[in-house]
């Protein structure tokens, strides 16, 4: 709305003078701004380290565009996204061929956990991933599954949510292979039973696929994997296992991986 100002017509003057004035235009604050790496750890994305590390790689898109300088602000309704190839990518899978006397997870009575063999000096010479061991690869590694303390073979330590419940999700049917040296008899019907029929803590078990690799060593294949299950499962049938090596999982196989040593799981294997 325009108002005029009517001034008194000084004396001598003929003419009519008006001046205009317009009202002052009212102006908003703008919005606080906020650092991104601060907004990615309050929602719950990542700790403000990892942001800080992602926005230096160029993984964050905040409302559409890329952020890669470091202490960027933003909006605190701003649309973050971080790049999810760059961020599966950087986390690592690692295969550790775990001796006896190591535990799968947190150390118990004094023995090692086997995260302790991920190492520099103890990586596999022939680690085709051709990935270069960093400290930051063993922040949140975690095994995706157990391996007796009295068992060796491969063990699965890894970053990756998505490859952990695949491995041993409620619903996962990922496939584990168990080479088992075993003393006593064991007749067809016991075999039959090893198979499918067994059950554990007042549980049926899932079937299995055993079979005799040599006079004194089984195949064990299962889709499952209760604590001490093979130990327990030969027992029921007069067995007494005297050697366990697990060779694989899935498609992954331990193949040449030497005891106590360590290899990254490379970008084109699945499980």
């Amino acid at each position: 709305m325009t108002e005029k100002l009517k001034l008194a017509k000084p004396r001598g003057s003929a003419s009519k003078t008006e001046i205009t004035f317009r009202p002052e235009k009212t102006f908003k604050e703008p919005p606080a701004l906020i650092r991104v790496s601060k907004l990615m750890s309050e929602r719950g994305m990542c700790s403000r380290r990892e942001a800080d590390d992602y926005i230096a790689k160029g993984w964050v898109i905040v409302n559409g565009e890329k952020v890669q300088e470091l202490g960027t602000r933003a909006p605190a309704d701003c649309k973050i996204i971080i790049a999810q190839r760059g961020i599966e990518k950087n986390k690592a899978t690692i295969l550790i061929n775990k001796p006896i006397g190591y535990v799968s997870g947190q150390a118990e009575e004094g023995y090692k956990p086997a995260i302790r063999i991920v190492l520099p000096e103890n990586q596999y010479a022939e680690d085709t991933s051709k990935k270069v061991f960093i400290r930051q690869h063993l922040k949140g590694l975690a095994p995706a599954g157990r391996l007796d303390i009295d068992s060796t073979g491969l063990l699965v330590l890894t970053q990756d949510g998505r490859i952990a419940k695949k491995l041993i999700g409620q619903d996962s049917s990922i496939e584990k292979e168990y080479l088992v040296r075993v003393t006593g008899k064991l007749d067809d019907k016991g075999l039959a039973l090893l198979n499918h029929g067994l059950s554990l803590d007042e549980k049926p078990l899932k079937p299995a696929k055993v079979s005799w690799l040599n006079e004194d060593q089984l195949r064990f294949v299962l889709r499952e994997g209760k604590k001490r299950q093979i130990r327990r499962m030969c027992e029921l049938v007069g067995l007494k296992v005297v050697g366990l090596k697990r060779v694989r999982i899935g498609r992954v196989k331990l193949g040449k991986l030497p005891v106590g040593q360590w290899r990254y799981l490379g970008d084109k294997e699945e499980f």
